[in-house]
């Protein structure tokens, strides 16, 4: 199973979002709360070169925000990195 991450806060909308489709497709994640650990937003604008919650990556490729991951799901690309 890949590695999913995903970079939140916790009174984002798009973040619940992205959380709840991961875990109703049935897709662990990893939590980074960049509220609660502000040197990790950092990292986290280093590595999607956005600013904005969520950023979700799988594995080291960055899937993007919301939109991004709902993009990916009706593509078939979402299944497809999860079942790489």
């Amino acid at each position: 199973m890949p590695k999913v991450i995903i970079y939140a806060t916790l009174l984002c909308p798009y973040c619940f979002a992205a959380k709840r489709m991961l875990k109703q497709s049935g897709i662990s994640f990893d939590e980074i709360r960049v509220d609660k650990l502000p040197a990790l937003k950092q990292e986290m604008i280093s590595k999607s070169g956005r600013f904005t919650v969520p950023q979700i990556f799988i594995n080291e490729y960055h899937v993007g925000g919301y939109d991004d991951l709902v993009e990916h799901s009706k593509s078939g690309k979402l299944s497809t990195l999860i079942n790489a």
